[in-house]
């Protein structure tokens, strides 16, 4: 089983300039301007489509009078955090061209292990066995894939299966919520300048990884191995150790999800991971649909999380099924990986 790049290459250089890029010595042509007004279309397509449904949802007479409510505008900032931060977990090894399926079973475990720290009483100890569980899990689902040359895919679908047992066995199927501090509970629970305080924290998280993958020779090693594995190695990038990098910051940003999971809830739920992940993996692959076409990035990751959210939310407010979030989510996770994949493919003239 194969995973397929979706990160597209650079421009090429040659004699006189980059070619397809803004300095190649050429004057514009009315081609290179239909390209860019496409590239400006495919960028912010999901923006646009965010925008039109929350509009939709706001003037629709089953919901405009509960939509933008500020508790339910509260409601949508707040209650994506979770499943944006296991998105970020994801988009890290997907950048990589990596796929790691256990994202969600780790921010479960983080939380059961964290819960019930914090249940003897200390929030600090909590906090830090939280996040030392994922980086746990993040090595070891480094190690299955780099040194036993395991594929990703089903060493962390094995990884996925293990931890769903270690965390019935930890917690025999009951939720932890006895003795939880209650200032975690508040981060979880208030607002600040009407902003839920998990939301800024969301941000915090998103603009620490925007700047690790954007901003760093770290990010654009990852999005070359991502585009490319047989030339990066061959330019003397060391894949393998990049790649296990990618499961060990996913496995703790994991664990952090986890963490902002009791807080927000008040307790650790032995079914968190299985909430968590179909909708974290419709929105890593929706990502590289929007803002930088053809590669997983923050700024899309975001957008595609809270345009699901308006989605269920505002069928949810209109009163239908529970089951239909469950379509909206998994059609999401089959168009974003068809877009990613064309998109991936397009941009590097495939």
């Amino acid at each position: 089983m194969t995973n397929e790049a979706i990160a597209p290459a650079g421009p090429t250089t040659v004699e006189g300039g980059v070619v397809g890029g803004e300095e190649d010595g050429r004057a514009p042509s009315p081609v290179r301007g239909h390209r860019r007004l496409v590239d400006y279309l495919e960028a912010f397509a999901l923006p646009v489509c965010l925008i039109l449904a929350g509009v939709y949802f706001a003037l629709s007479p089953a919901t405009s009078t509960t939509f933008l409510t500020a508790a339910n505008l509260q409601v949508l900032i707040g209650g994506q955090a979770v499943v944006a931060v296991v998105a970020l977990a994801l988009l890290v090894p997907l950048c990589a061209n990596q796929w790691d399926l256990s994202v969600g079973a780790t921010a479960g475990l983080g939380a059961v292990y964290a819960a019930a720290t914090m249940s003897g009483g200390s929030l600090t100890k909590g906090l830090l066995i939280g996040i030392l569980v994922g980086a746990i899990v993040g090595c070891l689902n480094a190690l299955i894939v780099t040194r036993f040359n395991v594929n990703a895919v089903i060493a962390t679908l094995g990884t996925m299966t293990i931890l769903a047992g270690v965390i019935n066995l930890k917690t025999g199927g009951i939720a932890i919520v006895s003795e939880i501090p209650t200032s975690l509970i508040n981060l979880g629970s208030e607002t600040w300048l009407g902003v839920p305080k998990i939301g800024v924290l969301l941000a915090v998280v998103a603009l620490a990884v925007h700047y690790l993958l954007e901003h760093t020779p770290y990010g654009r090693y990852l999005y070359a191995l991502g585009a490319n594995s047989t030339a990066a190695r061959l330019v003397g990038l060391r894949t393998r150790s990049l790649i296990a990098s990618t499961f060990v910051i996913a496995g703790v940003l994991a664990a952090i999800a986890g963490i902002l999971a009791v807080a927000r809830s008040g307790g650790a739920n032995p079914r968190l991971g299985d909430q968590l992940l179909l909708p974290a993996f419709a929105a890593a692959f929706l990502s590289a649909a929007s803002i930088k076409p053809g590669r997983p990035n923050v700024g899309g990751l975001l957008v595609a999380v809270y345009f699901l959210a308006v989605l269920n939310n505002g069928l949810s407010l209109a009163g239908a099924e529970p089951y239909v979030s469950s379509f909206v989510n998994g059609g999401a996770l089959i168009v974003g990986v068809a877009l990613a994949t064309y998109l991936g493919r397009r941009k590097r003239g495939e």
